[in-house]
């Protein structure tokens, strides 16, 4: 497990949706490793395989305290989500020195392969459930910004740009 750099915004890979993985072999599990270390080195709570450059659908989510409770997550997708939004502080490592406040359903249902090759149905509540669709916006080549109103976004990419100088 070693820690990979990180894509930097604008690169295009973050806007390319991703390939599904069509089994959970060595090769993914060696990924997911390198991305909880990666994740463990930023720190943060969620990272997304593109953010890596690998262009595949993976993601590992570990919101607790102790950084014990690792989710590694092949093709995962929301089944189901709740009509209540709550609002969170989301960022990226690809685009540093910016957040913005996101609104997301506050709980989730999302199926996905597990390390072992299974399919699990799972809820995800709270920010297990934010960090969770923030991972899979990345699978689809999409960033937490684009959730913002045309203005919000447009000022916080200017805000980042000006940070990156």
């Amino acid at each position: 497990m070693k820690p990979q750099p990180i894509l930097q915004w604008p690169d295009k890979r973050l806007r390319t949706p991703c390939a599904d993985v069509p089994e959970v072999t060595d090769a993914v599990r060696a990924i997911w490793d390198d991305m909880i270390a990666t994740m463990d080195a930023m720190p943060g709570v969620g990272l997304g395989a593109p953010q890596i450059g690998v262009m595949q659908r993976l993601a590992v989510v570990d919101t607790s305290e102790a950084r014990d409770k690792r989710i590694r997550l092949a093709n995962p997708e929301v089944v189901d989500a709740s009509a209540i939004l709550n609002e969170h502080e989301e960022a990226s490592p690809c685009l540093p020195g910016v957040s913005a406040r996101v609104k997301r359903p506050r709980g989730v249902r999302v199926r996905y392969m597990d390390e072992t090759g299974a399919i699990i149905e799972r809820d995800f509540v709270g920010l297990d459930a934010t960090s969770v669709q923030h991972q899979i916006d990345h699978l689809a080549g999409r960033m937490y910004f684009d959730r913002l109103s045309k203005v919000k976004r447009d000022m916080l990419l200017r805000r980042a740009r000006k940070a990156g100088r």
